[in-house]
């Protein structure tokens, strides 16, 4: 698997044992991203979105097939590399905001650059760098209990892009926010995308993030039903 691309899959299978028999996630996926995109996997619950965004982030393995994402392949890296890979690489955003709750905002977003071993000043410059980012510079102080529920996920992107992932992955990111949060949650990754370049993959059904997608792949039953590109933000026209 060789080209100009961010993230590339090829006839990718993904199944689990039950009981007697297997389930199969993924059923012969083949994709291809290239960099600078605003994608989302849209499907229902069980079609495979969530399974293929996990074998992207290198957080699972395929059962067949291939994924080679920033120019690694998934499927051959040990958990040490993949490790590497996500700490170094790959931003990722889920629904439950997952902050550290003992820690502050700053920490929060510091955290990712701690494992990098990131030097003290140039970490406090990025840190604030990205919590300006999405207009929270003034609660760095301020811990997980006393943000809201749109802060938090805002601070959740701080913490994801705070080292300037080329690819930032989004499982249901506004899947516990009211509509107002999800919109401005959406506009502050969109500008990201726009100002830094970063590539962002949604997995998501909720049809307030498919509005902002400039492609959207369809998954049934663990195959690719449609992908679709837009000149403008799905369902937005020109």
């Amino acid at each position: 698997m060789t080209g100009n691309h961010l993230i590339r899959t090829e006839n990718l299978v993904k199944t689990y044992p039950m009981g007697l028999s297997q389930i199969t996630a993924l059923n012969n996926v083949s994709l291809v991203f290239g960099a600078g995109e605003f994608s989302g996997l849209v499907g229902p619950s069980g079609s495979g979105k969530t399974t293929l965004l996990n074998i992207i982030g290198s957080l699972d393995s395929p059962t067949s097939g291939g994924a080679e994402v920033l120019g690694r392949r998934i499927e051959k890296l040990s958990h040490r590399e993949a490790a590497e890979l996500r700490n170094h690489s790959i931003g990722f955003i889920f629904q439950t905001f997952n902050l550290l709750p003992v820690y502050t905002a700053y920490e929060n977003v510091e955290f990712p650059l701690l494992l990098l071993k990131t030097p003290a000043g140039q970490r406090k410059k990025m840190v604030m760098e990205a919590l300006e980012w999405v207009g929270l510079a003034d609660r760095g102080r301020s811990r997980p209990s006393q943000l809201s529920g749109g802060e938090s996920q805002r601070i959740a992107i701080a913490r994801a892009m705070v080292k300037r992932p080329p690819l930032l992955l989004a499982d249901e990111p506004t899947a516990n926010l009211d509509a107002e949060n999800s919109h401005h949650i959406l506009q502050t990754m969109e500008k990201l995308n726009r100002e830094l370049g970063t590539s962002f993959l949604f997995a998501t059904h909720d049809e307030k993030v498919i509005g902002y997608l400039r492609r959207k792949i369809t998954l049934v039953d663990g195959r690719v039903a449609k992908d679709e590109t837009f000149p403008s933000p799905a369902g937005k026209g020109v």
